[in-house]
């Protein structure tokens, strides 16, 4: 049986099998990402709906007070708000999924 590729007897192959050096904190190899973390990224998403429901929340109240007459701006409120949750869940869904897929994997 011929190797065509060369991938069996090492020659302009893989070459030996060696262990992968551990993964330093602050980015693949020791160097540091330069971008934000993801964890800040989604506490800044999580903060800025949390603020779109409260802004929606007020909103409401107010007009039901009598504090606010447009109606309109209210439902644009809350309609934002109510996508930002939208889009927050599917989020968390896809973290989920892949969550689960990891788990599936053997080691």
């Amino acid at each position: 049986m011929s190797d065509p590729l060369g991938l069996i007897g090492g020659a302009g192959g893989l070459g030996p099998i060696r262990p992968v050096a551990p993964v330093q904190p602050g980015g693949a190899g020791g160097q540091k990402a330069d971008g934000p973390a993801f964890k800040d990224v989604l506490l800044d998403h999580l903060n800025e709906v949390n603020e779109l429901q409260q802004g929606a929340t007020e909103a409401v109240e107010d007009l039901m007070t009598g504090k606010r007459d447009d109606v309109e701006s209210v439902l644009i409120a809350t309609q934002q708000a109510d996508a930002a949750f939208k889009m927050l869940l599917q989020v968390r869904n896809k973290m989920i999924d892949a969550y689960e897929e990891l788990r599936q994997i053997r080691v």
